[in-house]
């Protein structure tokens, strides 16, 4: 019996490395060296080998031609899993569809994971010009409307944590590029109660986001409407904001999160 404790706590330590490897294989833009990932995560070649190994044989970690290594394929076969059993996901989609009605437009549902945003839902409105994102996909935080709506009602040590992982990498000559910059934003976010991604991430396309917040008001996931600028214009982004103001209040209700008069971001809302 002496030894099973011992044991137990090597194997949840063992559990601790092998996520450290998908998280650090995850951040990375690129494939990774077995040295790069010894050296990143403190463990002896052998040791980090070894964790690489068994990952690949369950095809969680695959190797390139070069011999690096990425993540493999059947995460997203977990992940694909996971949004379908997402309850959220389930119970947004009655909200999202009449919200598309209301503004002919594209809706994402969208969950925060580190520094970067997930589309857990989309829905296109029988419009020839549509948004060219997919379910289970990934953005910067930085750089959307859903990423900036959440990250503003976060508390200031997570705002903190994830400014400091962010890669102000840039897509348009609007990208917001520093630390500085994406702070004015949430300020700016933070007082209106949406957010707005004027041609960040594509040129052409403009999209805004409400946060929806539990019942501790701290956003959980985060809603938009994207379209084309020419359509998504500065001038209709109030009615817009308004229109899911409401899709994120019904949601709310039927997550139960609150009542259906109190959901809403805490700051003035000026639609």
């Amino acid at each position: 019996m002496r030894d099973s404790a011992p044991q137990g706590t090597y194997k949840v330590q063992a559990l601790d490395r092998a996520f450290a490897v998908l998280d650090l294989l995850g951040e990375s833009e690129v494939p990774l060296g077995l040295a790069q990932v010894a050296s990143s995560l403190q463990l002896h070649k052998s040791t980090a080998h070894r964790f690489l190994m068994v990952l690949e044989r369950h095809r969680m970690v695959e190797r390139t031609v070069n011999g690096k290594f990425r993540l493999g394929l059947r995460l997203f076969d977990f992940g694909n899993r996971a949004i379908e059993q997402y309850d959220l996901r389930e119970r947004a989609q009655p909200h999202l569809r009449r919200l598309v009605a209301e503004t002919e437009e594209t809706a994402h549902l969208c969950i925060l994971e580190q520094a970067r945003v997930i589309y857990i839902d989309k829905i296109e409105p029988a419009r020839s010009v549509r948004m060219i994102t997919r379910i289970g996909s990934s953005n910067p935080i930085h750089c959307t409307s859903v990423g900036k709506a959440m990250l503003a009602f976060l508390p200031e040590d997570r705002i903190n944590d994830i400014i400091r992982r962010t890669r102000f990498e840039k897509f348009t000559h609007r990208t917001i590029s520093s630390a500085e910059a994406l702070r004015t934003e949430i300020e700016k976010t933070r007082r209106r109660g949406y957010a707005v991604d004027d041609e960040e991430l594509e040129e052409g396309l403009r999209c805004i986001a409400v946060p929806l917040l539990d019942a501790q008001r701290q956003p959980v996931a985060a809603v938009s409407v994207s379209g084309p600028s020419f359509r998504v214009t500065a001038q209709k982004l109030p009615s817009i904001a308004n229109h899911l103001l409401q899709c994120v209040r019904g949601i709310s209700v039927d997550m139960g999160f609150t009542a259906a008069r109190n959901n809403r971001p805490a700051a003035a809302w000026t639609a």
